[in-house]
């Protein structure tokens, strides 16, 4: 399905498919700790915004 919308739109990418490919190089990359960094920092950021 990806590869026939990027024939369609002249070798473009898709907004979903490009974010799909960058979830899945940075899964590769990182390892179970950085998601618990980036979540907690996350969850500091928002609790901060709200108070």
């Amino acid at each position: 399905m990806a590869d026939k919308n990027n024939n369609q739109n002249n070798n473009k990418m898709s907004y979903e498919e490009a974010g799909r490919k960058g979830g899945e190089k940075t899964a590769k990359n990182h390892d179970k700790e950085f998601y618990q960094e980036i979540g907690e920092k996350g969850g500091k950021a928002n609790r901060d915004n709200n108070n």
